[in-house]
């Protein structure tokens, strides 16, 4: 049997932008994915999405007309419950048959058609058939719906669509946006299948105004794209569209000069991409007094407002101009280039409007203000908040300090007491997006010290993951206290993530902590911060610093899975708990190391039977009497201690943890011939107190760095 290449579409009013791609995608995938689990696709079929702002397609290659009939085994019951003594047929083997449609007409022959074979201990009867393959129309029909049913739609429409009956009347419909069309092609014959009320056909609609035709007449599946893209002027690939926009893109920049180039963000690209039919870029300009304004704000004001695409020149500053991805190709451009260029003003003038009456008012005056901004009904308002990150941050930078020089905690209590307050702002109640930004701003027009304002924007940074680390140390100082004031107050009211839900980003802001501690290497330990920033809250939290510090170690260990690390690896520096979270990644590189030793299997297994024997024992001196050391080997793993661990504590002191590591790798001998020779247990007290006290130093003395029993397999 031939196979032909099958292709449906749904024609639709405008799609959601932001979801176009997404929704394309998954009809596609459905589609696919329910055509070969009826058999009439194979895994060789290759599909392909399309989707534009008026129609979700699917083509998918290799698409039989009737699935191939299937063998069917089935069991039916034991041979003891099926037949009766005589060999006869049961009353419950009959109804089963009689279930399964088989032909129950004589029982004997019936019996007879059964097979028999072990089932385990026992024997079964089963039940050989051939099931009929569905018939594309029937099994597109089937996929059609569950590619309907299971797509991401952000939201549901209900409408109304007149019924195709002999009495008139209207029913309803629930879809993402009215449907108008459904098409169905296997090769070039029409499918007859239905959805959304629709009847499939060959015809579809092209672009609203620049379609040379209409209807559009898809002749077969294979022509579809090519099809539309002649007669109906769409493209209708999302990503050959995008492709598209990005070269007319940097094509309408190039051809403006060599020092301009196109801001492109991906979210942006994927939108207009969900805008457009067939993409025209046109070039536009504003007013030049406008640069005036902050260019953060120009820029987010043309992408979020007007889905425009900034030009910036050489040393990445805006200019006056920027493009737009146009729907239509007019041959005189100019009237949609004034239109847009008419649309944009008045976005700019608003944006130079709150930045010129914000810059009447000091950030310091505006501090006042926040006592009326409500940040949590149990932690109070965001004045109270900046009163606590203030605090913390104080406290911080005075442990940064070096030689009594209280600059950093000055500048950092400074910073956080104003770093909240461009909330307040005209600006950004308009474009929250800037909150930090125009703090940064708004300082330096206040005559405030540089540092003091790139505090203020960074200490909300990182934001995300990959984002930068704030700038300067006073921009740590004050990130740090935000954060952790944060994770302080809401773990003390016990307001702690659950599943996916984190409203508060409390797992954003203990990677950012982690980032911080770890990144810029700081001489703080993560207990002393955090316990340091409770007294901030006075009584409207409880203690809940343990469980903190639990939380921030598991997305430690989870972040350094992602970077790599074996959890063998994380799981012995992690469980150690280092207070100083800068020498993780040091400590993490000396266990790499010294996995690769050869002594390094052995020691690992050693110290795991250490542990255990510790562990049983509870509460062990380290301390070791020469007087008791009888046995051979344990004169000698002492001595071989005494050289060692001196000098592997020394290099462990002096932070170089990798040396250190490699120096106990000398033990693995003496310690090896310790476990062969030497009863630990043994009858006499003072003889097996002495001998815990052996491993129990020289479990010390191996686990500074990380507990090395993890690396045993």
């Amino acid at each position: 049997m031939t196979s032909q290449n099958l292709l449906v579409e749904l024609f639709v009013e405008e799609l959601p932008p932001k979801a176009l791609k997404k929704l394309g995608d998954a009809f596609a995938n459905q589609l696919a994915d329910q055509l070969r689990a009826q058999g009439l696709a194979s895994a060789e079929s290759v599909v392909t999405a399309y989707a534009s702002p008026r129609r979700l397609a699917a083509h998918v290659t290799h698409v039989w007309l009737k699935a191939a009939d299937k063998a069917v085994q089935q069991k039916l019951m034991p041979v003891a419950v099926g037949l009766d003594a005589a060999g006869q047929a049961t009353p419950a083997l009959m109804k089963k048959l009689q279930a399964l449609g088989a032909d129950v007409s004589d029982p004997v022959a019936a019996v007879a058609a059964l097979r028999r074979a072990p089932d385990g201990k026992a024997e079964a009867l089963f039940y050989d058939s051939l099931a009929t393959g569905a018939a594309l129309d029937t099994g597109l029909q089937k996929a059609l719906a569950e590619a309907i049913a299971r797509l991401p739609i952000p939201k549901v429409m209900s409408y109304q669509l007149e019924t195709d009956c002999e009495l008139p009347g209207w029913s309803s419909v629930h879809f993402v946006r009215p449907a108008h069309g459904l098409v169905a092609l296997h090769g070039s014959t029409v499918v007859p299948v239905t959805a959304l009320g629709l009847k499939a056909g060959n015809l579809t609609q092209g672009h609203r105004f620049e379609a040379k035709v209409s209807p559009v007449v898809i002749a077969d599946a294979d022509h579809y794209a090519a099809t539309l893209e002649r007669d109906g002027a769409v493209i209708a690939g999302f990503d050959q569209r995008r492709f598209a926009i990005v070269s007319q893109l940097a094509g309408a920049a190039e051809k403006l000069g060599p020092s301009y180039q196109v801001l492109m963000d991906d979210a942006l690209l994927d939108e207009v991409t969900g805008l457009v039919e067939r993409p025209n870029v046109l070039v536009c300009e504003f007013e030049e007094q406008f640069l005036e304004v902050p260019q953060e704000c120009l820029i987010l004001t043309m992408k979020a407002n007007q889905k425009y695409f900034p030009l910036l020149d050489a040393q990445g500053k805006l200019t006056n101009k920027f493009l737009v991805v146009s729907n239509i190709s007019p041959d005189d451009a100019s009237a949609v280039i004034g239109g847009n260029e008419r649309v944009v003003r008045p976005r700019l003038a608003d944006a130079k409007f709150f930045f010129d009456q914000d810059r009447k008012k000091t950030l310091a005056s505006r501090v006042a203000g926040l006592d009326k901004v409500v940040y949590h009904n149990k932690l109070g308002s965001q004045g109270e908040r900046v009163a606590r990150v203030s605090r913390i941050a104080t406290d911080i930078g005075m442990m940064l300090a070096v030689e009594g020089d209280s600059t950093i905690a000055m500048h950092a209590q400074r910073a956080a007491m104003l770093a909240k307050t461009d909330l307040v702002t005209d600006m950004v109640g308009e474009f929250p997006e800037l909150q930090g930004i125009m703090g940064r701003y708004y300082a330096l027009n206040d005559g405030l010290p540089s540092d003091i304002a790139d505090a203020i924007e960074d200490h909300y940074k990182p934001r995300f993951a990959g984002d930068e680390l704030p700038r300067n140390q006073v921009g740590v100082v004050v990130a740090l206290a935000d954060k952790l004031e944060t994770l302080t107050g809401m773990f003390g009211i016990g307001n702690l993530p659950t599943g996916d839900k984190d409203p508060f980003a409390l797992r954003r802001h203990a990677l950012g902590v982690i980032r911080m501690l770890t990144e810029k290497d700081l001489p703080l330990e993560l207990g002393a911060l955090l316990a340091g920033a409770v007294p901030a809250f006075g009584d409207k939290i409880s203690e809940a610093t343990s469980a903190l510090i639990e939380f921030i170690y598991d997305r430690l260990a989870g972040s350094l899975r992602e970077q790599g690390y074996s959890a063998q690896e994380v799981d012995a520096v992690v469980s150690q708990r280092p207070q100083r979270l800068g020498e993780v990644p040091k400590r993490l590189a000396a266990v790499r190391a010294f996995a690769a030793l050869p002594e390094a299997a052995a020691l690992a297994a050693a110290n795991k039977r250490i542990s255990n024997i510790l562990k049983k024992a509870q509460d062990v001196d380290p301390h070791v009497s020469e007087v008791l050391l009888k046995e051979p080997a344990e004169i000698a793993l002492f001595a071989a201690m005494k050289d060692v661990a001196p000098k592997a504590k020394a290099q462990f002191e002096a932070g170089d943890y990798t040396a250190s590591l490699q120096t106990l790798a000398a033990l693995r001998a003496p310690v090896d011939a310790f476990f062969d020779n030497v009863m630990v247990n043994a009858d006499e007290m003072d003889l097996r107190l002495n001998r815990q006290g052996l491993l129990k130093s020289l479990h010390d003395a191996m686990n500074r760095v990380a507990d090395l029993s993890k690396l045993a397999s």
